[in-house]
């Protein structure tokens, strides 16, 4: 079932308790300790508000009920009271504790100064010795483990609270925690040990509020205001789980209908589309195995219903579905993932499917083909003009479908020659002396590197010179120096390997040109 929203209370409380992880330095801003003095306030106002309305709202309405209705509400209203009881005990005994810390800070005209409420000796002297319990902490612990304790009693094992129980039992879990570093440490350690006295009172006023909305909680329940608290199958919700996405003209639609929670409850009817579905054949262990036609192509919706006996009464459960059919494909899907063509010397990426086939169930063949993921292939194409990818696969239901692709194998363009990674350069003497010479390719989607072996430097009124290498030697240095301010000095006859590429032959590398200033 679809995880419940945080409400945005219950995100105040956690963005609260990531502040108090923060919070472990032992010098606090006064702005952080007025922020909590803040949050403790809003706590406190909602805790009030939340005890006024439990009490003047819910409760009378439920005892009004009771006069009216004894029959359905007399017990809704005596467990309501005691709740009452529980939860008011309780709230006392923390707000006891809370007027310690309040006492010691409290300023003549009654107001707190939170900012000042950054000590942590009214807590750690009182519920601990050391980083052990003393009696009073214990006896804290105490207090919440019979309030815990009293309220599961009451509620008991009736599945319709039990959601609201394991609410409950989460807010007031009293189990170790892990800190940052991976150490459990116990409860109060955890989360009041050296913390500020206004961190402190906040955490309490938040026990309280939590001890109110469970009180509100259980009265909205007892009232019928939050049946899908409730584990009723009124609230149940139908799933559909198709044997498989897409079907084919010819077939039948396969699928398993079920209750959300997926247990084993036995409807007394289930209809589909109208017509009522035999049990004896299409249940087992609480879902109904559809068997509905696939004749068409296109979208066929279908519906039903499941139905329950609750209290004498029935009960339905409503379910829609809807399933696809299309024409058997007959053909594959094929394409390169660069271009249109593929080029000689590298890896041209190929990705093959086949539509309503598993990857695990196409096979693909060609001359320089390999498969290297799900779907992904590399094909490095052999000699001629064109290759052709042959792609088989395999239905389901054994069924065999092929198809077949052409690629035009076209050669590496010509790379360009490079002097300081450009083309056409400018510079001095000096940084032409030290440069290297390069190539590269021009607007090709591959990523590639090229090596060069060799090149030719060309110096107005000076022979050429042959280079082995990439950087310029002694001789071509020399003439260099020899150079004129204006020359434009030209690169040509660069020797330039594609790198993996094995014995695969580049076009002529055209010339690059730097000149002298």
């Amino acid at each position: 079932m679809a995880k419940q929203k945080l409400t945005p209370r219950q995100k105040m409380i956690n963005l609260m308790y990531l502040v108090f992880i923060a919070m472990m330095a032992l010098q606090m801003s006064r702005e952080v300790l007025s922020a909590f003095g803040m949050v403790n306030e809003k706590f406190e106002e909602t805790t009030t508000a939340l005890a006024t309305n439990n009490e003047l709202v819910s409760l009378k309405q439920l005892e009004q009920k009771a006069e009216d209705d004894a029959a359905k509400f007399r017990e809704p209203y005596n467990k309501a009271k005691q709740i009452k009881d529980i939860t008011d005990a309780f709230v006392v005994k923390i707000g006891a504790t809370k007027e310690l810390i309040v006492e010691k800070y409290r300023e003549a005209d009654g107001s707190l100064p939170f900012e000042m409420m950054d000590k942590s000796d009214v807590i750690d002297n009182l519920w601990f010795k050391g980083d052990k319990l003393s009696d009073e902490g214990k006896a804290f612990i105490a207090d919440i483990e019979d309030y815990k304790n009293k309220i599961n009693t009451l509620l008991g094992e009736d599945v319709a609270y039990k959601n609201v129980k394991e609410k409950f039992n989460k807010n007031f879990d009293l189990n170790d925690v892990k800190d940052r570093s991976g150490v459990k440490k116990p409860y109060l350690n955890y989360n009041f040990l050296g913390f500020p006295a206004v961190a402190s009172l906040t955490k309490l006023s938040a026990m309280q509020n939590d001890a109110r909305v469970m009180e509100q909680d259980m009265y909205n329940l007892l009232l019928g205001n939050k049946l899908i608290e409730a584990a009723s199958m009124k609230n149940y919700s139908a799933l559909i789980i198709p044997d498989k996405s897409v079907y084919y003209v010819g077939d039948n639609y396969s699928s398993t209908v079920a209750l959300g929670r997926y247990d084993n409850t036995i409807p007394k009817k289930v209809f589909v589309n109208g017509k009522e579905i035999d049990l004896n054949k299409s249940l087992q262990n609480g879902q109904v195995k559809l068997n509905l036609p696939a004749n068409s192509v296109g979208e066929h919706n279908f519906s039903g219903k499941f139905v329950f006996i609750e209290e004498g009464e029935e009960v339905p459960v409503d379910f829609k579905g809807s399933y696809v059919v299309v024409s058997r494909p007959n053909s594959a899907t094929i394409s390169a993932d660069k271009m249109n063509v593929v080029y000689r010397g590298v890896d041209n990426p190929i990705s093959i499917s086949f539509a309503g086939i598993p990857d695990s169930k196409v096979n693909a063949s060609a001359p320089g083909l390999s498969k290297v993921g799900n779907g992904k292939y590399v094909l490095r194409p052999q000699g001629g003009r064109e290759v052709t990818i042959s792609v088989t696969g395999t239905f389901d239901d054994g069924k065999g479908a092929k198809d077949s692709k052409v690629f035009r194998i076209k050669d590496i363009p010509s790379p360009r020659g490079t002097v300081r990674g450009e083309f056409a350069a400018i510079g001095s003497k000096e940084n032409l002396e030290r440069v290297s010479i390069g190539a590269k390719l021009e607007d090709f989607d591959f990523d590639v590197n090229l090596t060069v072996s060799s090149f030719v430097v060309q110096i107005p009124g000076q022979p050429s010179i042959v280079v082995p290498g990439n950087k310029m030697n002694d001789r071509a240095k020399a003439a260099i120096r020899r150079a004129r301010i204006g020359d434009v000095v030209v690169i040509s006859d660069i020797k330039a390997k594609l790198q993996g590429g094995g014995d695969y032959q580049l076009k002529k590398t055209a010339p690059c040109t730097f000149e002298i200033k």
